[in-house]
């Protein structure tokens, strides 16, 4: 079985990436990437592991969604009482993986992390389905529970008190900002001999980009 597992192998060969094609800072490179996913129709090219660690380095990692990006760094969306909303506390530093697999592409940012202003996650708050708003209310997330049925109650309960009523943002939910320091693009290239590009942020606030070895 093992032998089995070793044995599956995919050739990449439908694209290169070229220092010279590529944007003088990385988060333009990856607007140029993202726009590239979505006209590829990949499912989901927002979806992207997040990798957090505690204060004494005790890893965890997990799919979440991007919900903006900017010159100032990468925004999602989490209850602040999380698990990993707890790493966060202890070590405000992260990465984020993104694999579009269709493009033979992933995309990683290393970054330090902070919470949005409080006006910026209430907008976006207001602007989730009606459903997700009472989710965020309704589920103490991270937190162990009895059983499926408490959590619906919670649910059933929540959207009875309010019928009729616009939900506020819970106190405990918001957005985070992943500010990079060090961002690498891959692009998957025959014979495992992949292009890799990195952008790393000097002490002067200037991107430096270097290809780095497959």
């Amino acid at each position: 079985m093992n032998n089995d597992i070793a044995d599956l192998r995919t050739e990449y060969a439908s694209r290169e990436l070229l220092e010279t094609n590529m944007a003088p800072n990385p988060v333009s490179q990856f607007e140029t990437w993202w726009r590239e996913a979505l006209d590829s129709a990949i499912p989901e090219p927002n979806a992207m592991t997040l990798a957090t660690a505690s204060s004494d380095g005790i890893p965890a990692a997990r799919i979440v969604l991007l919900k903006g990006f900017s010159q100032k760094g990468f925004i999602f969306y989490s209850n602040y009482k999380s698990f990993k909303a707890v790493q966060l506390n202890e070590n405000p530093k992260a990465c984020l993986v993104f694999l579009w697999k269709e493009l033979e592409r992933q995309v990683r940012i290393t970054g330090l992390v902070n919470k949005i202003p409080e006006k910026e996650s209430d907008e976006y708050f207001l602007s989730r389905p009606r459903g997700s708003q009472i989710g965020a209310w309704a589920s103490p997330q991270s937190q162990v529970i009895d059983h499926r049925e408490w959590l619906q109650r919670e649910f059933e309960k929540l959207t009875k008190q309010f019928d009729g009523q616009e939900l506020n943002r819970p106190p405990h939910w918001g957005g985070y900002l992943v500010q990079p320091v060090i961002v690498e693009f891959w692009q998957g290239r025959p014979s495992r001999m992949h292009d890799r590009i990195q952008y790393s942020l000097d002490e002067k606030g200037s991107w430096k980009k270097e290809r780095l070895a497959p």
